[in-house]
């Protein structure tokens, strides 16, 4: 079987990441274009970087792009990237089609938005309209009341929409896909419950399994959720015998190393985890495993940087370098990698032998080895 790949790109505090399967079908999960082309602005030129890989497949659309929700450093740029169904002005030229669109029902059900988080609102309403190309996960009642509004027949929908629990329908770890995506977020029962959408706690988080060949990797793709819902996560997880399905090889870590995604205070050199989120960072990492934290280099101590209230926190970062020291592991960060003077877009390869770093055609060029597997 065909290996699989994620890659992730040098964004700053902004998350964009890319899947592609043993089948040839591309996942993108959000989509930040958050370069200004300023001097001395490190950020990758993302659209380039993704139509050169689609020229490359010799195609012009992703099978999936998820928006994990609609926050600004998750969809910046989507309406200037993106051949949207919504509106003629927003087709054409080199813009690139979504075959199947994910997002939160908080981003069909959120009022008052702009710019691209509005776009993705409104892409994400007319295709449940049009009852094709969308994923709606999680089912609050206020969706079926928006929905009944809207004159849109739930049950003619429902197959589109994903509770937590779920796996995603048309992918199976046993298909020529190599993968299956297990829902853990959003709750449609804390929508309901809270009259104000929270974007970061009722955003996408997905665990996926891949297997190449018998041996089976896996990732934890987890948005921007805190610890709160972390530790919801876990404990419904747990009390549902569904442990495996929090295992894994690779993180993406939430919210760009903030230290809220640990627990509830920082601390002076090292954030202690809750209960919780303690078993999810320490008992059910792997051996050898991957952390990513798609941010900006993390602060020295003492800096300007290291006084900012805003992630990354020195202090989360500090508890995942021990935890990755004790198991093996790699802690990794967009912004510093291979350096944070000269950040580049890397890779993981998924294969039979489990994840491998994929070392950047400059670095073989000087003589450097390969890649070297790591986990699985």
């Amino acid at each position: 079987m065909k290996n699989a790949k994620v890659t992730f790109f040098p964004l700053g505090n902004a998350d964009t990441l890319r899947i592609d399967l043993s089948d040839d079908r591309k996942v993108l999960i959000d989509f930040a274009n958050m370069r200004t082309g300023e001097a001395g602005d490190k950020r990758c030129d993302l659209p380039t970087l993704l139509r050169k890989d689609l020229e490359d497949a010799k195609r012009n659309f992703f099978d999936v792009v998820c928006i994990t929700h609609i926050d600004s450093d998750h969809c910046k740029g989507f309406g200037d990237f993106f051949w949207l169904e919504q509106a003629a002005k927003y087709q054409g030229g080199d813009r690139v089609k979504i075959d199947e669109l994910w997002v939160p029902a908080a981003a069909i059900l959120e009022e008052g938005v702009s710019d691209d988080s509005r776009l993705v609102r409104q892409e994400a309403r007319h295709r449940l309209r049009q009852g094709s190309g969308v994923r709606v996960f999680s089912l609050p009642e206020r969706l079926k009341s928006w929905m009944k509004r809207e004159g849109i027949n739930y049950e003619e929908r429902k197959h589109l929409i994903v509770d937590a629990g779920k796996l995603v329908p048309d992918f199976s770890s046993d298909g020529p896909e190599g993968v299956e995506f297990f829902v853990h977020s959003p709750f449609g029962w804390r929508q309901d419950e809270n009259t104000v959408i929270e974007r970061n706690e009722d955003s996408v988080v997905l665990h996926a399994t891949f297997k190449i060949d018998g041996q089976e990797s896996r990732f934890l793709i987890a948005s921007d959720v805190k610890h709160n819902t972390l530790s919801d996560i876990v404990n419904i997880t747990r009390a549902r015998k569904n442990d495996d399905r929090l295992r894994w090889d690779l993180l993406k870590l939430p919210h760009h190393c903030s230290y809220l995604s640990i627990g509830p205070d920082i601390g002076k050199d090292k954030t202690e985890p809750v209960h919780e989120t303690k078993w999810l960072y320490e008992t059910q990492r792997e051996d050898g495993s991957f952390i990513v934290s798609p941010s900006k280099p993390i602060p020295l101590s003492g800096s300007k940087e290291d006084a900012d209230v805003q992630p990354p926190h020195r202090q989360a970062a500090n508890y995942h370098r021990a935890v990755s020291a004790e198991k093996d592991g790699r802690f990794i960060v967009t912004m510093e990698q291979p350096s944070s003077a000269n950040p580049k877009p890397f890779s993981l390869t998924i294969s039979e032998r489990g994840l491998s770093m994929t070392v950047a055609a400059s670095l073989l060029s000087s003589g450097a080895g390969g890649s070297t597997p790591r986990a699985g």
